[in-house]
């Protein structure tokens, strides 16, 4: 009778019985903090704004017992530059971001690596080289005064963790940490160099 009990103990511990919260099932990863404050709303991207800006992530994992549980300081993170859209406001290739202490890389011009650096709780944080993935598409008017601005972002790096084999959903973080470019499309149409401000 005792080997029974003791062997119930045991199956318990494992992990045996279908529901145990210890089988994680999904992670969601949400941003907590922008720049030191809670953000008003959530969406698939966020703006990485200011050189020396940061984004706090929250990586929760849910679990098949119907748990949820924060592991923001045990997953792991993975940041790249997004393939799809991998060029800043001046026609510039984004580099590869970084990890502390090596970040940027080397710690003066030319940078191999740098722009975004990671850190494994899950802190993003604006570094050189500064620069803006944002972009003014709409022309001046007739006479020369910016009409209503309408920003797209040209580059981005996509952030995902991992914790026991299961990966997140992606965040994509385009970067406003510098002046943005005045002229595209050959024309001036953000002659105050903004970067995604929307505000003239």
């Amino acid at each position: 009778m005792l080997a029974c009990v003791a062997l119930a103990v045991s199956l318990v511990g494992c992990g045996a019985f279908k529901g145990d919260t210890s089988d994680l099932k999904s992670i969601t990863l949400t941003v907590a903090l922008i720049n030191g404050q809670p953000p008003s709303s959530q969406s698939g991207f966020v703006n990485l704004q200011g050189n020396g800006g940061t984004i706090q992530l929250l990586a929760t994992g849910e679990y098949t017992g119907g748990t949820t549980k924060d592991i923001t300081h045990v997953a792991t993170y993975n940041v790249v530059v997004d393939p799809q859209h991998n060029m800043d406001a001046f026609n510039n290739t984004l580099l590869p971001p970084c990890a502390p202490p090596s970040c940027p890389n080397p710690t003066e011009p030319p940078y191999t690596s740098g722009t975004v650096e990671y850190s494994p709780t899950g802190l993003l944080t604006a570094v050189e080289p500064a620069t803006c993935t944002w972009v003014d598409v709409e022309p001046l008017d007739g006479t020369g005064k910016p009409q209503n601005p309408s920003w797209f972002y040209t580059g981005d790096y996509v952030v995902t963790v991992t914790f026991q084999g299961i990966t997140s959903n992606p965040i994509y973080v385009p970067i406003a940490s510098s002046a943005g470019n005045q002229f595209y499309g050959g024309q001036e149409n953000n002659p105050s160099g903004y970067c995604d401000s929307g505000s003239y």
